[in-house]
């Protein structure tokens, strides 16, 4: 049988879309969610880790961008895909180059609108409110050196009204996040996309 193919996700905050991503993958025999990467230590995408049975790991910026920990683990760990679940840091060049074309992100609007460095979470949905656009969504897209402006796999959509809050919006990005996220991976990682 074929190894089956190696997931590290790599998140900063809350984990749901780890959790769900994890979730999604459980008891398949081809994927496997391997690790779970974090950079705040207080994060709670630890916990979920925990509960899911999935081994974790807290990394400082230097071990990022300075020291290669990172690259190293994830070499020692034989992962094939990288996974940003709500990591909000740029990727550096070592990571991007031991994985070509093989880190994904999901960005919780339509880019190439309200993308970019400090373009994340609540930041974004207040932006696009403010903006009184008329729709809102998710773009997941491979990851290069920019923030938010690798190759788009895939998009959806979701009307806006003019009650619609920050908060709102919000649940509707994560149902679309919950929707797609794990299934587009799969279709990517797979060669179904």
């Amino acid at each position: 049988m074929d190894k089956p193919i190696r997931l590290a996700i790599l998140g900063s905050g809350n984990g749901t879309n780890a959790q769900q991503i994890s979730e999604y993958f459980a008891g398949r025999t081809d994927v496997v969610v391997a690790c779970i990467i974090y950079n705040k230590r207080d994060a709670y995408i630890a916990e979920r880790a925990k509960k899911l049975g999935i081994e974790s790991r807290y990394f400082g910026r230097a071990d990022f961008y300075e020291n290669h920990a990172v690259r190293d683990y994830l070499a020692d760990k034989q992962i094939d895909w990288v996974i940003l679940a709500g990591f909000l840091w740029l990727v550096p060049q070592e990571l991007l180059q031991a994985y070509p074309g093989r880190i994904i992100n999901i960005h919780p609007a339509l880019l190439p609108k309200y993308g970019g460095k400090g373009m994340y979470g609540h930041h974004v949905h207040e932006a696009v409110v403010a903006n009184h656009e008329t729709e809102s969504g998710i773009t997941i897209h491979i990851v290069d050196e920019h923030y938010d402006r690798g190759t788009t796999l895939f998009q959806a959509r979701c009307p806006l009204t003019p009650a619609d809050t920050p908060d709102t919006l919000a649940e509707k990005i994560h149902l679309l996040e919950k929707e797609h996220f794990p299934r587009v991976i799969d279709e990517t990682i797979s060669g179904r996309k």
